[in-house]
Parts: C-alpha cells; sequence; structure tokens
C-alpha cells in the first residue's frame, strides 16, 4: 500500500518512560491511555501475560482512533517465574528488592502495533535480563522514599535512580525502560512501514 502521508503515531500508554524512549528516538506520538483492565488470570507465563495486555491496550485505543498507527504495551520483570509489575505500596517495594537483591530477573515487554489504515496488526514480546547489585538496607530504604521503584515495572529504573543498582543486562536496554526500538522498527517494516518515515523531522 502507497501511503500519501505517514501515519498518526499513537501511544496507547500513560508511561512516561516510553514516551521519553520514542521522543528521543525522533518519534512525536500522540498519547492516549487506554484505560483498560489489566487483570489476566489464564496466561501461562509471563511472556504471554505482557502481550495480550498490549494487544488489549492496543485495541482499546484503536476502536477511538482508527485511522491511527497505535502501538500497546506492557512491561512486567519475571522473577522465579513470578510476573511482577508495579508494587502497590511501599511495602511492597521494599519485600521486592529484598528479593532482587543480587538476583537477576527478566523484564518482558509486550507490543502490539494495530495499522488502522490497513486494519493490520503485529505483535511480538520483547525480553532482557537484568542482574541486580545488593544494595543495603540503607540504599533499599532510601530508593523506596524516593517514591519511583511504585511507578514502573518490577520496582525499578535504569534510566533513573535505580540505575544505581543494576549491574548489567542482556539485550535492549530501551526494552528495560518501556519499548524495544529494535524491536518496534522490525514490527513497522512488516506493516510496510519505514522507521525514518515517523521520524518528526521525516513527518514535519
Amino acid at each position: 500500500m502507497t501511503r500519501s502521508a505517514p501515519p498518526a503515531l499513537v501511544l496507547a500508554s500513560g508511561s512516561t518512560g516510553r514516551l521519553k524512549v520514542l521522543r528521543s528516538a525522533g518519534y512525536d506520538p500522540e498519547v492516549v491511555v487506554s484505560g483498560v483492565d489489566e487483570t489476566c488470570d489464564d496466561a501461562p507465563d509471563t511472556a504471554a501475560l505482557v502481550g495480550i495486555l498490549a494487544e488489549r491496550k492496543a485495541a482499546a485505543v484503536a476502536s477511538v482512533r482508527p485511522q491511527a498507527l497505535v502501538l500497546g504495551c506492557d512491561s512486567m520483570l519475571d522473577l522465579d517465574g513470578e510476573a511482577l509489575g508495579k508494587p502497590a505500596s511501599a511495602e511492597q517495594a521494599t519485600t521486592l528488592w529484598q528479593r532482587l537483591s543480587g538476583r537477576e530477573g527478566t523484564l518482558y515487554t509486550g507490543h502490539c502495533l494495530i495499522d488502522g489504515a490497513t486494519a493490520r496488526t503485529t505483535q511480538a514480546v520483547a525480553a532482557t535480563v537484568v542482574r541486580f547489585s545488593t544494595p543495603t538496607p540503607r540504599e533499599i530504604a532510601a530508593y523506596v522514599r524516593s517514591g519511583e521503584p511504585l511507578v514502573v515495572a518490577g520496582g525499578f529504573a535504569i534510566d533513573g535512580l535505580g540505575g544505581s543498582f543494576v549491574e548489567s543486562i542482556d539485550g535492549d536496554p530501551s526494552n528495560v525502560i518501556g519499548l524495544s526500538l529494535p524491536l518496534l522498527r522490525r514490527l513497522l517494516a512488516g506493516l510496510g512501514i519505514a522507521v525514518t518515515d515517523l521520524w518528526r523531522d521525516q513527518a514535519g
């Protein structure tokens, strides 16, 4: 399909991390928060769970922006086979960091891209292994007080204060922040869209 103009990119997420990643990479997306129910009890594992939720978010926003290119994402940290989203309280964040100390987990992000103009959908899940350092009890307490662990999947952010407590990663660093830029490029290509066509200087 030949397009007369690049499609409008809509991010179906209120994540500041995802928006920052996209803007830093040259995109200028509109943000429309899906508001969907993020509970799912029948997913067999963390990778499947984030894939289901990413598709759910993208579909909800695509229904109100039918001509746009809608990107839905969902991230969770898998530790010992348990899917970990945002801690619900400071107490949960403290307990989580006591578990993470000196361990490694896998950060999964589901991506779902819906092209309303062609009614085509493509999706995939990115995985990045994260190795955590061993923060002291005082460091954990200070980090939890900062509030950052309460607003990010897995209770940490490598692009924020939590970066001091991540020893290394295997995989795409942008995925840990909220979405995988290399995977997004491949998904766009699958829909016949060049990533460069969505860069803000190209669209303008």
